[in-house]
């Protein structure tokens, strides 16, 4: 394939190139969980690379091309999450059920970190589908996920429906509503990238639809956030980027090199002044 630079260390592997030429030197069926967090059509920058397509209907056909060949590389018995913007989710809701059973329509849920909309609401939450090939048979971890149920670990409420009654659990399964912070420029966890999403986030999909030495595919993979989680719960991962910026972010956090091109890879600390600096910048510009 053109252009397609493979890095890869023990059972990790990254692939620095277009997603679609990417996703094709994948076998077929060979993928227990993708997590798919692609460019939403909405203006971002990502190192140069703008965020948005020609039309709405470019977006949609590049996706749907992406998408088919996600669903390919799928095990008959495994699983699939999927992002984008709010306003394009309908049309990947409708594409995507002619093709596999969506599970959970899923709303991760985070607090404003800067100003909000005044003539509109503001969006506080970004949608993911949860989708399988099989719906009789895919990996779903319950016990691994559970969270606190405030009826019972706090109120302790009787459930007076039992034979005898008792107070209700402690713990249950998560809902489809998830709280989780976005990744700030303080925390920890912190890469140079405009739309990283959370460990905690990854940690959840991860722990609920896969096992150890699945093979997890991220085909956006940006701070690489999804394989490093994979590292840290003892999966395989494979993660594909076309921004050279981002592979590199990826080549250190999974520790399969410190060089590139031979040039140490540090990661980048933007002190306050820097980011408030690049905002005003961009406003002016």
């Amino acid at each position: 394939m053109e252009d397609i630079e493979v890095f890869k260390k023990d059972e990790h592997k990254i692939i620095k190139g277009d997603a679609i030429q990417a996703l094709q030197t994948i076998p077929d069926g060979s993928i227990d969980l993708i997590f798919i967090d692609p460019p939403y059509n909405i203006g971002k920058n990502f190192s140069g690379l703008k965020d948005k397509w020609n039309s709405d209907e470019d977006y949609l056909n590049w996706c749907y091309q992406w998408i088919d060949l996600c669903i390919a590389k799928l095990k008959n018995d495994g699983s699939m999450y999927i992002m984008t913007s709010t306003q394009f989710m309908p049309y990947f809701d409708i594409y995507i059920r002619k093709k596999l059973s969506i599970l959970s329509r899923i709303v991760w849920s985070y607090d404003s970190s800067g100003v909000q909309a005044k003539k509109y609401y503001g969006s506080l939450y970004e949608p993911i589908l949860f989708c399988v090939k099989d719906k009789n048979n895919y990996t779903f971890n319950s016990n691994e996920i559970l969270v606190e149920a405030k009826t019972g670990a706090k109120r302790k409420l009787i459930d007076y429906r039992k034979a005898i009654p008792t107070v209700y659990n402690s713990q249950k399964v998560p809902g489809n509503v998830w709280n989780f912070s976005r990744v700030r420029y303080r925390m920890e966890e912190y890469e140079n990238h405009p739309s990283q999403k959370p460990i905690a986030l990854l940690e959840r999909i991860i722990k609920a639809s896969s096992n150890e030495n699945d093979i997890i595919l991220d085909p956006f993979s940006g701070t690489f956030t999804t394989s490093y989680v994979a590292k840290s719960l003892k999966r395989k991962s494979i993660g594909i980027e076309i921004q050279e910026e981002y592979v590199k972010i990826g080549l250190r956090r999974l520790e399969i090199s410190n060089k590139y091109n031979n040039i140490p890879l540090v990661k980048e600390l933007r002190t306050f002044e820097q980011k408030h600096n690049n905002q005003v910048a961009l406003f002016r510009g």
